[in-house]
């Protein structure tokens, strides 16, 4: 089965980092990206630009509206995702847990979500 692990952070600790900090935070992101590809289960991985970049499409009479801005205002975007392949949800937490975000999210005050998904077709 495949599950999504959607990594989210808070954005005011994100921009409260020096670009000293950030860099330290992605050499400290090695070993653990290392492990995550390391374990064979990663079927995807893909860093999000910053929410403010982002357009909304949402339905409505007959059409569709576009927007500026992501879909729901929050304080925790989603900075990353990933997709593992696993036999069970608990396999998939422990595959989850070697992503970095896992390891420094105390600094960003952040979290993963697993969420398991039936359909995904590669293109």
């Amino acid at each position: 089965m495949k599950y999504l692990c959607l990594c989210y952070y808070d954005q005011a600790q994100f921009d409260a980092m020096t670009k000293d900090e950030l860099e330290g935070m992605r050499r400290e992101c090695q070993p653990h990206d290392e492990a995550l590809h390391a374990s064979g289960h990663l079927v995807a991985v893909a860093s999000l630009a910053l929410p403010a970049a982002s357009r909304t499409i949402r339905a409505g009479n007959g059409d569709a509206s576009v927007t500026d801005g992501p879909y729901a205002a929050t304080n925790e975007p989603v900075g990353a995702l990933f997709i593992i392949e696993a036999q069970d949800m608990d396999e998939a937490v422990r595959i989850a847990s070697l992503h970095p975000g896992a390891h420094i999210g105390h600094r960003l005050r952040g979290g993963i979500e697993v969420r398991p998904f039936n359909t995904f077709v590669q293109t």
